[in-house]
């Protein structure tokens, strides 16, 4: 095997749809003063992605109906009831008993007519009402999307420059070999390579999701902000990709988009999937198209040895793709910024009072307790 003398270190920021684990506990408040600047189409799309679409339609075709249709007929039973009763005091009713009947039982039938109609024309307010409660919902959904978009760009952005600062702490050569920044100011996602000795062994434990927390004091705000970047770890094999024959109907090369991620400058992107696992890899920072494929190649044979190794298994064909770790489930660190600034370490339980310190670079403490604890294990085994 090709010795691990450098490493890359993908930060990479997905958007996590508002039903997962870290959506759940949010508890939002959004002003609505800019609702108006809400496009029609942007609402039906929003509307769209709630499921409400459909519901919305039927909700304006009833009460478009009611507002054709009940007044004027609310006009006319009104009409009709004022008739009966004048009939009513214009004739002696006791006089003829079947006259009276007929009579009464008409204008019975009229005040509920005008009973039902005017209680359709309530309704139909009413339903104005709910579809505009439900449409504040919608655009308080779509402004808090943005608002958490740019939330999750901005703090990937960070993430970025906390390795790179600890790189140039540690006197290891590194660069930023793909960036896709992010209209909101900060990135989507960013692969840096470094060069050191062991730095796969000091990296690995940083492999997993790290979250940013916000609270606020403020009720009328943001109760809780929150953010989400996964940060992945492989070896660079800088000489010759490891001695692995793959077998090319295993492979599903695609470009020019990969899982969401965008085209290079270039236009040139590649992604590879190892079909057996499931595995995918992509590359986007060479300048050809074939120079990206044997970048993304080189890749996805180092994870697949990582995977192998994780696994316990001395060849990669016996990888077993149910037992490949999901980089979403394994939550690796806390960066609190509000109301304490702290630093929480979910693998260690290590605790770093100073979170400018660490996002300044110094994220030694965390890498040693990590390697310490995975030293610990290896001696218990």
């Amino acid at each position: 095997m090709a010795k691990m003398a450098a490493e890359s270190v993908t930060v990479s920021v997905q958007r996590a749809p508002f039903s997962s684990k870290w959506q759940a506990s949010r508890r939002d408040k959004l002003h609505t003063q800019v609702r108006a600047s809400q496009s029609m189409d942007d609402k039906n799309k929003v509307f769209k992605e709630l499921g409400l679409f459909s519901l919305r339609k039927k909700i304006e075709g009833v009460v478009l109906q009611a507002d054709m249709l009940a007044p004027a007929a609310l006009e006319l039973e009104e009409a009709s009831r004022i008739r009966q009763e004048e009939m009513i005091r214009k004739y002696n009713l006791w006089d003829d008993v079947t006259k009276s009947n007929e009579i009464l039982g008409k204008l019975a039938d009229s005040s509920k007519v005008v009973d039902t109609l005017k209680d359709l024309t309530y309704k139909a307010e009413e339903a104005k009402l709910i579809t505009q409660l439900v449409e504040m919902d919608a655009i308080n959904h779509g402004l808090f999307e943005q608002a958490y978009n740019a939330s999750v760009d901005i703090w990937a952005e960070q993430l970025l420059s906390m390795y790179t600062k600890w790189a140039e702490k540690q006197g290891y050569k590194g660069r930023v070999v793909e960036k896709y920044a992010s209209k909101n100011g900060g990135i989507k996602s960013a692969t840096i390579e470094f060069e050191s000795e062991y730095g796969y062994g000091y990296l690995s434990g940083e492999r997993g999701v790290h979250h940013m927390i916000r609270s606020s004091d403020d009720e009328s705000i943001l109760h809780e902000q929150t953010g989400s970047a996964v940060v992945d770890v492989i070896p660079l094999f800088l000489e010759t990709a490891p001695d692995l024959q793959i077998d090319d109907g295993d492979l599903r090369i695609s470009s020019p988009s990969c899982h969401g991620v965008e085209q290079g400058r270039t236009g040139h992107a590649v992604c590879i999937q190892h079909i057996p696992t499931g595995i995918s890899v992509q590359s986007s920072g060479e300048r050809s198209h074939f120079a990206n494929k044997m970048r993304a190649l080189n890749r996805l044979k180092a994870k697949l040895v990582v995977t192998a190794m994780e696994q316990g298994i001395p060849e990669v064909g016996g990888i077993k793709r149910e037992a490949i770790a999901d980089m979403w489930k394994q939550e690796t660190r806390r960066y609190v910024f509000h109301p304490n600034k702290l630093v929480q370490d979910v693998k260690t339980d290590i605790q770093l009072p100073d979170l400018n310190s660490v996002l300044d670079g110094n994220i030694e403490p965390l890498i040693g307790a990590n390697i310490s604890m995975r030293q610990a294990s290896d001696m218990i085994m």
